[in-house]
C-alpha cells in the first residue's frame, strides 16, 4: 500500500539509526495489513539485530468511531464505516508468517491507542511510523510514543499530506511540544523527521 519511495525511505531510516546505534524498538501504529512492520522486521533480520522488538499496534477492528466532542477535527469522518481497514490479527500474523518472520522479536498490541499506548512496556524506540488517517488516533500515537523516541531517532508519518486530520495533530503536536525538527517529504502524502533533542 505504502509505495516503493515510502519503502525505501524507511530502509533508510532504519539503516541510519542501526548505523548510528539509536537505541530502541521499531513500531508502527496502524498497521492494516501488516506490510510496512514486516518490512521493519525484514531489515533487523537482514542485520542480524537480535536486541531489538518490532511492534504492532492496531485495533485490528479498523479505525474508531469519531469523538467531536474531544477531537473536533474528527467530526464527520466515516472511516470507521470502512470494512478495508478491518484487518483480523490472525491474517496479520498469516501474512507475517509467509516471510518466516513471526518470532518473539514481533510484539502484538491489539486495541485503541488510547487504551494500549498510555501503558505500553517499550522503553526506548528508535523508529516511530505512524499511520492512523484520523487527528484522535494519530495525536494519541505521538502522545504516548514519542516520549519514548531516542534522540536520532526518526518519526515518519504516512498521511500528513492527504488528510487534513492528520496534518493538524502533528502540527498541534509539535506546537504544544515546540518541536522545531524539519518535517521532510518522502512523497506527495508522507513526511518524517529525525528528533535532535
Amino acid at each position: 500500500m505504502i509505495g516503493i519511495y515510502r519503502l525505501n525511505n524507511l530502509q533508510r531510516c532504519i539503516d541510519e539509526v542501526l548505523e548510528d546505534k539509536v537505541p530502541g524498538d521499531f513500531i508502527e501504529a496502524g498497521v492494516c495489513r501488516g506490510g510496512a512492520t514486516i518490512f521493519m522486521r525484514a531489515m533487523l533480520k537482514a542485520n542480524d539485530v537480535i536486541d531489538r522488538n518490532v511492534w504492532f499496534a492496531d485495533s485490528f477492528e479498523g479505525l474508531p468511531a469519531p469523538d467531536p466532542k474531544c477531537f473536533p477535527f474528527d467530526r464527520g469522518s466515516k472511516f470507521y464505516k470502512i470494512d478495508y481497514f478491518r484487518v483480523p490479527i490472525e491474517q496479520v500474523k498469516s501474512n507475517f508468517s509467509r516471510y518466516d518472520l513471526l518470532d518473539e522479536q514481533v510484539k502484538f498490541l491489539p486495541g485503541w491507542f488510547c487504551d494500549t499506548l498510555p501503558s505500553v512496556p517499550i522503553e526506548k524506540l528508535s523508529i516511530l511510523r505512524i499511520d492512523a488517517d484520523m487527528y484522535q488516533s494519530t495525536y494519541e500515537a505521538l502522545e504516548h510514543l514519542y516520549p519514548k523516541l531516542s534522540i536520532g531517532g526518526y518519526v515518519i508519518v504516512d498521511d500528513y499530506g492527504s488528510l487534513n486530520t492528520c496534518k493538524q495533530a502533528v502540527e498541534d503536536y509539535r506546537n504544544n511540544y515546540s518541536i522545531n525538527d524539519e518535517l521532510i517529504w518522502t512523497d506527495h502524502t508522507e513526511v518524517y523527521w529525525r528528533r535532535s533533542e
